[in-house]
């Protein structure tokens, strides 16, 4: 079942993508609705949903099908690790610490693009896409979102969406030489879409510790630069959620990025491969799509350069203990 967020002449509506139709949601119900109510629950709803009753989606445009409570990315393809620590700092390693639990930063939620938005990016030379594939919170009637076992996380697992990280690698370098971030060189812009597709529909797929064997591929302006399997993750997502819910709680709306897929999921690794800027950093005009096996497709364009005002850079102050 996929569930969206679309725009028409103006109106925003929630509902399900049935066939090649949007069917909006009976009286009211949102997207959020749905998710704290559950899957369970939305598998109910959606029984009585038909395209007949709905619209064509050529006469829609869609939304990013959440408005997300929070995002967390994780960094879960030693793949990609091995090739972008070298793009950003120069040298070629996964560190042990990487094996021990999974890791992830929050990036921003107030700044979510959905498929076909143009992309706005920051003063960059090195504008670099990542492609992920991000699981979606729902509730669990009766059950709390904190401290989960992974077998419990699984069931607050409501489905998936494609999910692209964009990056400005020099902004990120910079910040992590700070030892924070990455944050400015991250926060512009992370695409979700184009749907939500329920955890239902992958549980024939799973193997035997959890991990999910789709395809995903990513290409500029036509030409292929990337492809992997989801179930090259170190952890299958479950045990993502499980660590994420550790001392803390997940809630419905929460999204959480696998992180970037190895074999070119972004062009870091393969800059940091290769030792040169081939494939070229993303410029104005550029397109990205994005496919993940089972999901769909979600498409960005880039877009001019942000027009910011400026920060001065900082003043070294005399360290005074007592006001003079």
């Amino acid at each position: 079942m996929r569930i969206a967020r679309w725009v028409q002449q103006g109106l925003v509506s929630d509902g399900f993508v049935v066939d090649d139709h949007v069917v909006a949601f009976p009286g009211g119900v949102t997207v959020a609705d749905v998710l704290a109510g559950g899957l369970a629950a939305a598998l109910e709803l959606g029984a009585s949903a038909h395209a007949a009753d709905g619209i064509p989606l050529t006469e829609v445009s869609l939304l990013a099908p959440l408005v997300p409570a929070s995002i967390r990315d994780f960094v879960a393809f030693e793949e990609h690790v091995e090739g972008v620590t070298a793009s950003i700092d120069g040298v070629r390693e996964v560190v042990p610490e990487w094996y021990e639990y999974p890791t992830f930063y929050f990036t921003n939620p107030h700044t979510v693009l959905a498929t076909d938005d143009v992309v706005s990016p920051p003063v960059t030379e090195r504008l670099d896409f990542e492609l992920e594939v991000g699981a979606v919170i729902g509730g669990v009637p009766g059950r709390d979102g904190a401290n989960l076992t992974a077998a419990d996380a699984a069931e607050h697992i409501f489905g998936y969406l494609v999910f692209n990280d964009w990056s400005a690698r020099d902004v990120q370098g910079r910040e992590m030489k700070v030892r924070l971030g990455p944050c400015k060189g991250k926060d512009f812009g992370t695409t979700l879409g184009p749907w939500i597709v329920t955890a239902d529909e992958f549980a024939s797929l799973h193997d035997d510790e959890g991990f999910l064997p789709l395809g995903m591929d990513v290409a500029v302006n036509g030409e292929p630069v990337g492809r992997d399997l989801l179930s090259n993750m170190g952890w299958p997502f479950a045990e993502l959620v499980a660590y994420a819910s550790r001392n803390s709680r997940v809630v419905p709306g929460d999204v959480l990025g696998s992180g970037t897929a190895g074999h070119g999921g972004c062009l870091a690794e393969l800059w940091g491969r290769r030792g040169e800027l081939s494939p070229p950093p993303l410029a104005t005009g550029d397109e990205v799509v994005m496919r993940v096996e089972g999901i769909g497709e979600i498409r960005n364009v880039v877009g001019p350069t942000a027009s910011v005002p400026p920060i001065p850079p900082a003043r070294i102050r005399p360290r005074l203990r007592e006001r003079p």
